[in-house]
């Protein structure tokens, strides 16, 4: 395990300011008390000029350098997913933290070796799943817990949100196979993380897919799944629906209980209904939020986790394995697509 840092502030990084990193400079002020931004980087002069001259502080074009000179103890990784693997390797090299954004890899063997280098490295890897925080799908999380469904028959998640071709214009990575993914594994990856962290581990996927816009990728997907414990589900995704972002879900029907998380991010529970009430059930209203943001407000909150994990008082809610899991998930996804079939789980053994 790696040693505990106390009395001082952790020294941390943001490496990419491009558009999730805002979430992260937010959850650093938040926890200032805690968090010492020393540092930022990337790759377009323009870019790393604007943060450099608005947080005051050093900036980098390249990230070895960045941490030979400023030795932060965690960088948070917001570039390109293609990208996040080197990063990572070079990072736990310099004995340095990690908490990568979603997804951790593009390929899976590349998200294999990022755990592999931590663990030889005595490095902590965080992979940002900052949705399970959402209040009302930790309501959602304590109810399978407590298995009120009894036995879970059907899951369906539904993510119908819309990125124009100027979305992806926004830079050559976006759309791409090497650097981005698709629907399935940008956009959509945090829902296709709760198929595994809600429903339990899963035994076979089949997946469809089709492209419109001007990408490698796919904008739209279907995916079957069936859990290791019999439950069946499935999953429509697409970045195609007009004229705006519409809706973010999931429904779990069991032979006990029924609910149903919708709003454009899981942010409004819809559907509470079980055979047996707990005290608890008076607060889903309270749950609910508004949102405008795909991304809900979860950061703050995963890096608390993040923070007392490396102060030696938790333990990672998501670490690397936890995030190997939904990444096996969108290649066994993208496999099955590709090849036609069904794709059995886990991809090796």
């Amino acid at each position: 395990m790696p040693s505990p840092i106390h009395h001082r502030k952790l020294r941390i990084a943001v490496v990419g300011c491009g558009r999730i990193a805002k979430n992260h400079f937010s959850a650093i002020e938040t926890h200032a008390d805690d968090l010492e931004l020393v540092a930022v980087c990337d790759t377009n002069p323009g870019v790393l000029k604007q943060h450099a001259d608005r947080y005051q502080l050093p900036g980098f074009a390249h990230l070895p350098t960045l941490l030979s000179q400023e030795q932060p103890d965690l960088v948070a990784l917001c570039t390109p997913s293609g990208l996040h693997a080197e990063q990572t390797i070079t990072a736990a090299r310099h004995g340095v933290h990690v908490m990568t954004e979603k997804p951790m890899a593009t390929r899976w063997q590349d998200g294999v070796r990022m755990v592999k280098a931590c663990d030889e490295a005595g490095v902590h890897l965080f992979v940002v799943k900052q949705n399970r925080r959402n209040a009302t799908l930790q309501l959602l999380r304590r109810a399978m817990d407590e298995k009120r469904f009894g036995r879970v028959h059907l899951v369906h998640l539904n993510v119908f949100w819309s990125r124009p071709q100027d979305y992806y214009d926004q830079a050559k990575w976006r759309g791409t196979w090497e650097f981005d993914g698709g629907a399935f594994m940008n956009q959509a990856s945090h829902y296709v993380d709760l198929l595994d962290w809600l429903v339990g581990p899963v035994d076979k996927v089949q997946a469809m897919v089709s492209t419109t816009r001007d990408i490698e990728v796919e904008d739209t997907g279907v995916l079957n799944v069936r859990w290791r414990n019999g439950a069946l589900g499935s999953m429509s995704v697409t970045m195609l629906t007009y004229p705006k972002n519409l809706e973010g879900s999931i429904t779990i029907l069991g032979e006990q209980g029924s609910v149903r998380v919708g709003g454009v991010a899981v942010n409004d529970i819809q559907l509470w209904d079980f055979a047996e009430p707990r005290d608890y059930d008076e607060q889903i209203k309270a749950a609910n939020y508004q949102t405008t943001s795909v991304y809900g407000f979860g950061h703050p909150l995963y890096y608390k986790n993040v923070i007392d994990s490396l102060r030696g008082e938790a333990e990672p809610e998501t670490d690397g394995r936890e995030g190997l899991k939904s990444l096996e998930l969108l290649i066994a996804a993208y496999l099955s697509a590709r090849d036609g079939g069904t794709v059995s789980l886990p991809l090796e053994y």
